[in-house]
């Protein structure tokens, strides 16, 4: 999971999350992830049409690339919204969060986490640099 999240924290600036919108892909950019309590998390809204689709198929593909090399995780993302400290979390890593709406007392602030996570980092010529399960 380290190399995982280092790509995608350190390495990178955006990272894609594809889900699934009835019978067709739907893939939107997130932001940097954070690592609490040994699991790699990301939030968002639970009015977005990304909340909706995670909670009728929690099965995504997230995406980032650095420009040289590439990462693709398959993994489920678990709503963890009833995790205070995870919110916490959240709120303390972007200074920017609360000013868009993600309080504590906000019912509609989301956060999940990866799991069952198969994650691969590629080269240029897709050549596996490494590869985690967590």
């Amino acid at each position: 999971m380290e190399k995982t999240f280092d790509f995608l924290k350190n390495q990178t600036q955006v990272n894609f999350v594809s889900t699934i919108n009835g019978d067709k892909p739907s893939c939107r950019p997130f932001g940097d992830p954070v690592l609490f309590d040994g699991k790699i998390y990301c939030m968002t809204n639970a009015n977005k049409n990304v909340a909706k689709q995670i909670a009728a198929n929690n099965n995504v593909c997230i995406v980032a690339i650095n420009g040289d090399n590439w990462i693709r995780i398959n993994c489920k993302l678990i709503d963890d919204s009833a995790n205070l400290e995870a919110k916490k979390a959240m709120i303390a890593e972007f200074e920017w969060a609360e000013m868009a709406g993600y309080t504590l007392d906000n019912p509609d602030f989301k956060v999940f986490y990866l799991a069952e996570a198969d994650s691969m980092i590629y080269d240029e010529n897709g050549t596996i640099l490494a590869k985690e399960e967590f």
